[in-house]
């Protein structure tokens, strides 16, 4: 952006001040390069991802396909749609520098951009604690048939989780916390000025991220514990032994890689947030090493969106026998319960 932020889409929205370091974006992080990059790279993992989701669910009973398969589907739905809208905005951006103020008149695809951001990036973050819990119910509960959620209730946690993030992602819109163009230019999210709104939204924000990532982790551990002692159970059946093998490298994957990509930049949220606090309404701008700091964290949280289906969908019993031959052959667990 040639100027301020601040000064080009009004007073009180500004965070980014393009004059203190922005002018090299082409060359570094903030480029058009890692975007594009970025983008590509994860719709076509996504797209992969789901291709081979169908194909393995196809052969699987409705019973056993029907709550898994609404997760894994609303798991890369999401990261699938989220990468796809931030990349048709972002990179136009690149292309010709539009004037964000001036782009559907009352900022509104600032707006949107912002919403759409929080909205996949805290529903996929729902959605796997979700998909955690119902691992840990199903392996706590012997893995019953009982226990496995049927497609109908899994849309209705799916709508529930979703309903909830977009109402976050709306927030600058209702009046909590107020929107802002986030280094390099290219993008528009919550401030992490300290007034007081823009503090609220962030930490709230940040700590229904932890809490779920917390929440996840949690999860995940009970079921790996649980899986192994129903894996070295010699006395059970081998496909179910080897169903659990197959859930727990999910579980592990899918716990690490959250927690690495979603982790730096919620507490970095909290963190700075805290820290503005004491500067009241004074700060106008965010310090360029924090702006440059927070570009850095969110390409992170762009990985999990990539790697998500590698987790959830091609870790299967089929990739894990190459690596574990004892693994007997069979159709791959798509629900969220072992049995």
């Amino acid at each position: 952006l040639g100027g301020s932020a601040a000064g080009r889409l009004g007073g009180g929205v500004g965070v980014f001040n393009a004059s203190g370091g922005g002018g090299s974006t082409q060359t570094s992080m903030g480029g058009p390069w890692f975007s594009t990059a970025f983008g590509f790279i994860g719709l076509c993992s996504n797209l992969w991802g789901g291709c081979v989701l169908l194909s393995s669910s196809g052969g699987l009973s409705s019973q056993a396909r029907s709550g898994g398969v609404v997760f894994l589907c609303g798991l890369g739905g999401g990261d699938f749609m989220g990468l796809l809208v931030g990349g048709s905005v972002i990179i136009p951006y690149h292309g010709g520098e539009f004037a964000w103020a001036k782009v559907g008149g009352g900022c509104h695809l600032c707006n949107f951009l912002g919403g759409s951001m929080v909205f996949f990036g805290q529903g996929g973050v729902l959605l796997g604690a979700t998909m955690g819990g119902g691992r840990f119910f199903g392996i706590n509960q012997g893995g019953s048939r009982s226990t496995s959620v049927s497609g109908g209730g899994a849309w209705s946690i799916v709508g529930r989780g979703g309903g909830f993030s977009c109402l976050l992602g709306g927030g600058p819109v209702l009046g909590l916390g107020r929107g802002g163009v986030q280094y390099p230019g290219s993008w528009w999210g919550g401030t992490l000025l300290p007034d007081t709104g823009g503090g609220v939204f962030c930490l709230l924000f940040a700590g229904g991220g932890i809490f779920s990532v917390l929440l996840w982790g949690g999860f995940n551990t009970v079921s790996v514990v649980g899986g192994c002692r129903v894996y070295h159970d010699r006395g059970g059946v081998q496909r179910r032994r080897d169903s659990e093998v197959e859930m727990m490298v999910q579980l592990v994957g899918g716990g690490i890689i959250a927690t690495i990509c979603w982790g730096g930049v919620l507490i970095f949220i909290v963190q700075t947030a805290l820290q503005q606090l004491p500067a009241g309404g004074r700060l106008q701008t965010l310090p360029t090493e924090t702006q440059k700091m927070l570009l850095i964290y969110i390409r992170m949280v762009t990985w999990n969106q990539i790697l998500d289906p590698w987790v959830y969908i091609l870790f299967r019993r089929a990739v894990l026998q190459r690596i574990y031959p004892s693994l007997r052959p069979g159709g791959s667990i798509v629900s969220l319960n072992p049995g």
